[in-house]
């Protein structure tokens, strides 16, 4: 296991808890579920705060996945004899049943998520509980994470890799976690990979002969639409794509069009189009190499709110920006001989490296353990794993 800062130095209560584990039930409990991370990660300079509006819109009614799933968030407090019958927030997790998901796999799958613990193991466990107690009265049998509510959204837990910060997107957590997973007796569903490309290699030879392939084949390539309409039809058409490319992909479930776009739009300003190229046949979309700036690094400044002077600091830090994340790499399989994956790495990397582009290394994540087509090809084009995560399951007794 790598070291970290929380290694040495965890944020942590006194050596022994007395912890009470809540259903959150009131906006008041609802702050107390959002402060835990900062609580958490006080010590650790690679945490960056997520955003607090994203994380309560994720758990509010109205969110979409509440059509065909439910949940229920816990926050475990510290007893504190200066506020009777509340105290100091130590822990949170969120127990979910998804039922796309159950109705796919055939299997009564509760799911975690949203966890996050003080090195103290009795928190951990007092979480687990609860969220397996309310999932076993939901019916499930199986219990799997962590996963906030689909792996669509945050999923993973980070196992190696702990001494740099997480890119945009990714999920980061104390190296403390995955041993409370093997002490509480969970196992490993399944791993996952972060590859890191660094931008000053060339590419080998046959990427660029790859894509004068694809050229001559009749494919054309262009830079994602990022205004007006031309960006909404061209997500209309990565829905598409995401859809048919990726209906198999274990413990995923599709999104509807609507929740696609959601996201699409709230990402729009923060698309560099030079790095988001997409690839056509006959005018219709048949691939694409979805890269986006690392705006973890801005992110970092703002403490998890952008309020006026959280913007400001965005706009302020953004200029530091020197790393990429690739999301996906995708491409429909009868184009595959058209050489179009490749292709779609070359011009990503050429789009990353041209004049007057801040970027020196790219991540493309998450890959799973077992997709070795999508292995090879990275590995082919120069990239090497340097984080792994993981997705643990227990069954429901």
């Amino acid at each position: 296991m790598d070291n970290s800062p929380l290694a040495s130095a965890p944020a942590q209560p006194a050596a022994t808890v007395t912890v009470q584990v809540i259903p959150v039930t009131t906006p008041a409990q609802q702050e107390q579920f959002l402060d835990v991370p900062a609580i958490v990660y006080r010590q650790d300079p690679n945490w960056v705060p997520p955003l607090r509006s994203d994380v309560a819109k994720q758990l509010a009614p109205t969110n979409p996945f509440c059509q065909y799933g439910r949940l229920q968030a816990f926050v475990a407090l510290q007893a504190d004899a200066s506020q009777p019958g509340g105290g100091t927030p130590v822990g949170r997790i969120v127990a979910a049943v998804n039922q796309r998901l159950i109705d796919r796999e055939g299997t009564a799958i509760g799911l975690f998520g949203f966890f996050e613990c003080v090195d103290e193991f009795a928190v951990a466990e007092a979480l687990f509980a609860a969220a397996a107690a309310w999932l076993r009265s939901q019916g499930m049998t199986t219990l799997r994470g962590p996963i906030d509510l689909s792996t669509h959204n945050n999923c993973l837990m980070l196992i190696d890799g702990f001494e740099s910060p997480p890119m945009v997107m990714m999920p980061y957590n104390p190296p403390y976690y995955p041993q409370f997973m093997e002490r509480l007796g969970w196992h490993k569903a399944k791993d996952a990979y972060a590859y890191i490309f660094p931008l000053d290699q060339p590419l080998p030879a046959e990427f660029e002969k790859a894509y004068r392939i694809a050229c001559k084949s009749g494919v054309t390539f262009r830079p994602i639409a990022t205004k007006g309409e031309a960006f909404e039809r061209d997500c209309i058409s990565l829905y598409q794509l995401f859809t048919t490319a990726f209906a198999h992909n274990w413990s995923s479930t599709p999104r509807t069009q609507e929740e696609f776009l959601e996201e699409a739009r709230s990402l729009q300003s923060l698309v560099d189009p030079d790095v988001f190229p997409v690839a056509e046949y006959n005018g219709e979309m048949i691939g694409f190499w979805m890269g986006l700036p690392d705006y973890n690094i801005a992110l970092k400044h703002v403490n998890g709110k952008l309020n006026w002077l959280g913007i400001l600091k965005f706009l302020w830090f953004r200029r530091q920006i020197d790393q990429g994340r690739v999301i996906a790499i995708c491409a429909l399989p009868e184009y595959r001989r058209k050489m179009v994956p490749l292709a779609l790495i070359y011009l990503g990397m050429m789009g990353g490296i041209k004049k007057g582009k801040p970027y020196r290394r790219a991540e493309l994540s998450w890959v799973y353990e077992d997709n070795f087509p999508s292995r090879k090809l990275i590995e082919a084009s120069g990239g090497t794993i340097y984080k792994t995560y993981r997705i643990y399951e227990q069954e429901l007794h």
